[in-house]
């Protein structure tokens, strides 16, 4: 086993929802203040169930200075995980009524996330989700509000939620203008959905980053146009088990990925409810997936060339990561 420290491998964390990244411990601290009843973190079954809960995350939340502190952690604890750039996902209508209208929250997280990682010395941007349970329209909107945040924070557009019941077709308009705007297009597929989600997903939303994307492995022509295309699936292992997409934690695709040259980048998802956070992860990857170190240094440049991040900050951290590997070699 390498001696090397995976924390001081620098990474870039692309696949965290905002309010499923909350301390455990500040949940239950605003659930106490807000007389709201804890809800159990436990194991999911079923996408359903895990929805549940994060509506129930998202309920907590009163208070931009609730927003605010979450902000803040979320950005505190990816520092601590040796993540140089952290990219959080972002629904702005969940705050609707409590925080403010879309383009308020939205403003507000971002504001948060760049005033937290500048004291950090690392970079922060935020991914904008649409839900595709919703009408295209309102993906449209959120679309145009994240255009017009693009020179304030806002890096990317997302599309979440349950993809076995909603394809990502319907969605083209708005994924159109987040790319105009010079969005990174970085919607869910192939996770709850076959190898036709992730397929839509290059064809139609033109994704550069794919949420999870692992049931590729399902289609070996697939496979080699993903190896053979800068697209980076951004990865969440223990999510995936959780959420019974694979049987076990042995038996995830993310070592076959890797072989076959897929750009892929380790990621935390839901760490409130899953458990795991970005270091986590990586070292589930070495120890229980049995990715080498040159493994995980791959992926950890592929996070950080995937993301968006500004030009100094990436070539500073793939100078890092190449000093990292060549420590003790």
């Amino acid at each position: 086993m390498s001696s090397r420290s995976l924390s001081a491998l620098p990474k870039a964390h692309l696949h965290i929802h905002l309010e499923g990244a909350m301390r455990p411990e500040t949940l239950a601290e605003l659930a106490l203040r807000y007389g709201i009843e804890v809800p159990p973190v436990r194991g999911y079954g079923s996408f359903t169930e895990f929805a549940g809960q994060y509506r129930a995350a998202c309920a907590v939340l009163r208070t931009p200075e609730d927003l605010t502190r979450l902000v803040r952690e979320v950005v505190e604890d990816a520092a601590a995980a040796g993540a140089v750039w952290v990219e959080p996902q972002f629904y702005p209508p969940h705050h609707i009524g409590m925080i403010g209208s879309p383009a308020e929250s939205t403003r507000l997280v971002a504001e948060a996330g760049r005033a937290a990682a500048a004291e950090l010395g690392i970079g922060f941007g935020l991914m904008i989700t649409a839900d595709r349970t919703c009408a295209p329209e309102e993906a449209v909107a959120l679309a145009e509000l994240a255009a017009a945040e693009a020179g304030t924070g806002v890096v990317s557009f997302g599309l979440a939620n349950d993809e076995a019941l909603f394809p990502p077709e319907p969605f083209d308009k708005a994924f159109a203008i987040a790319r105009e705007a010079g969005l990174i297009s970085a919607p869910h597929a192939g996770e709850l959905a076959g190898p036709d989600s992730v397929r839509g997903a290059l064809d139609v939303l033109h994704a550069q980053r794919i949420g999870h994307g692992v049931r590729v492995v399902e289609d070996p022509e697939l496979l080699r146009r993903l190896a053979d295309s800068d697209v980076c699936l951004d990865v969440c292992p223990t999510s995936n088990l959780m959420l019974s997409v694979v049987p076990s934690l042995t038996e995830h695709p993310l070592p076959r990925l890797i072989e076959a040259g897929v750009r892929c980048s380790i990621n935390g998802d839901d760490p409130l409810l899953f458990g795991p956070g970005l270091l986590e992860e990586y070292e589930l990857s070495r120890t229980t997936l049995g990715l080498t170190d040159e493994n995980l240094a791959w992926v950890a440049r592929c996070s950080i060339e995937a993301s968006g991040a500004p030009e100094a900050l990436v070539d500073d951290a793939l100078a890092r990561i190449d000093a990292w590997l060549a420590d003790g070699a």
